[in-house]
């Protein structure tokens, strides 16, 4: 498993080695003693979640706060979808930058999403299966989010607005500004 660094603080991109011969694919996702040695972190992922959607399909940009904050580990398991992070720690060198990556099917790059960073995707093919591994269980009363089209963080979100289909919870999200009062 290779690593590479982001722009932001303690965000990274992990890249498994693939395996290809005449029979079809083989790659290792994730082992923990691997992710241990590449990353230096010790975590354990409680919590696998998987999500399907259309072209078109903004999730995000969510986060959890408090005890039970998450650190991620995404992917697209199938199709492409561009992911958005964006660090929301008030002590952290890289607060209020985002970064975005491509991830897909073919290139089988996944990204590591410390706690305090608001995450969120857009599906760009016709259709993908997003999976992501959770250091820490969901708990609703813990959620929080950030508007979309916040103006302040100015997204590229890599397709027309237009084509958006956003959740009506999503829709209602406060600004950056307003989140990290």
């Amino acid at each position: 498993m290779e690593l590479q660094q982001t722009p932001l603080k303690d965000c990274f991109i992990l890249i498994p080695r693939v395996f290809e011969d005449a029979r079809g694919v083989f790659c290792e996702t994730y082992n923990q003693q691997t992710f241990q040695k590449v990353t230096g972190l010790t975590l354990d992922f409680v919590q696998d979640n998987q999500s399907s959607s259309k072209k078109g399909v903004l999730r995000g940009l969510h986060y959890q706060v408090g005890k039970m904050a998450q650190a991620k580990l995404v992917r697209a398991i199938q199709g492409r979808i561009l992911d958005v992070v964006v660090d929301l720690r008030k002590d952290s060198e890289t607060f209020g930058k985002s970064f975005s990556l491509e991830l897909s099917a073919e290139n089988r790059k996944q990204l590591f999403v410390p706690r305090g960073f608001a995450h969120g995707f857009i599906t760009l093919s016709e259709t993908s299966v997003f999976g992501y591994k959770c250091d820490n269980y969901y708990d609703a009363s813990s959620e929080g989010g950030i508007i979309y089209n916040d103006a302040t963080l100015a997204l590229d979100w890599h397709l027309p607005e237009e084509a958006f289909i956003i959740s009506e919870k999503d829709l209602q999200l406060p600004t950056f500004k307003e989140a990290t009062a």
